[in-house]
């Protein structure tokens, strides 16, 4: 705990066998109390290996339900256990652990409600090997969903993200994509009910065996992530009624 607050880690895994024990060594348990594990149909051995190293709760979805779906799960889990604060970090160690206890603090020293990983600021992004296109494609989407949405965020696509429980009991994640702009559409949702993000600067690694999507699915989700951005600023202007703002 921090601050008499209860942290539970949620790894949302897809084939994470070779980056998972890595990830897990450098959470910080002096204040982290559990981690969930929730396995997306993968076709190695993450559940198994999640539950050697120690990991308590450990969910296997018998069919893959993709991104958002993974997510999904991994909150309502986090909820039934009585999480004051959730934090979200990919298991194929892209983020670093180790920024657990200052993005925990934001939330648990009632600072901000819900903290990103930036991987923009101080230029993470390009240093940990970001394919360019990637970048280009983050900076081109960042600057839209900031007119859109009014707000200055450095960056909306990263998947790190720490959130209060009353921020996850007040927005209905449910109705958003099981895709990945998943991730996009509880943002809006966040803005949308009035809360604050907060960003603290992230490094990143980009490697073999860290996932990624290609070309054509990055080029999907940037779709969904203008057209999110659309109806936020829609249902800002009283203009419609959108699935993900019911």
């Amino acid at each position: 705990m921090l601050n008499g607050k209860k942290i539970i880690v949620v790894l949302p895994a897809y084939n994470a066998a070779r980056t998972l024990e890595k990830t897990y060594s450098e959470i910080p348990f002096d204040i982290v109390d559990d981690v969930i594990l929730v396995d997306d149909a993968s076709k190695d051995d993450t559940s198994e290996l999640g539950k050697s190293i120690g990991i308590k709760h450990v969910i296997k979805h018998q069919q893959n339900k993709g991104y958002g779906g993974n997510q999904k799960t991994c909150y309502h889990k986090a909820i039934e256990l009585g999480a004051d604060i959730v934090i979200m970090l990919h298991p194929d160690y892209q983020y670093t652990p180790k920024l657990i206890m200052a993005m925990s603090s934001i939330i648990a020293f009632d600072v901000y409600p819900v903290v990103f990983g930036s991987r923009i600021l101080g230029m993470g992004a390009l240093k940990g090997g970001m394919p360019v296109y990637k970048y280009i494609f983050n900076r081109m989407l960042t600057l839209f969903q900031n007119i859109m949405m009014g707000q200055k965020l450095s960056e909306y696509h990263t998947g790190y993200r720490a959130f209060s429980s009353e921020v996850l009991n007040a927005v209905n994640f449910d109705l958003c994509s099981d895709d990945f702009v998943f991730d996009n559409e509880i943002s809006a949702q966040i803005f949308m009910k009035g809360f604050e993000i907060a960003e603290v600067t992230c490094p990143t690694k980009y490697f073999p065996e860290a996932s990624s999507i290609n070309f054509k699915r990055s080029s999907i989700y940037g779709l969904g992530v203008l057209r999110t951005s659309l109806i936020f600023r829609l249902k800002k202007w009283g203009i419609g009624s959108y699935k993900i703002f019911e």
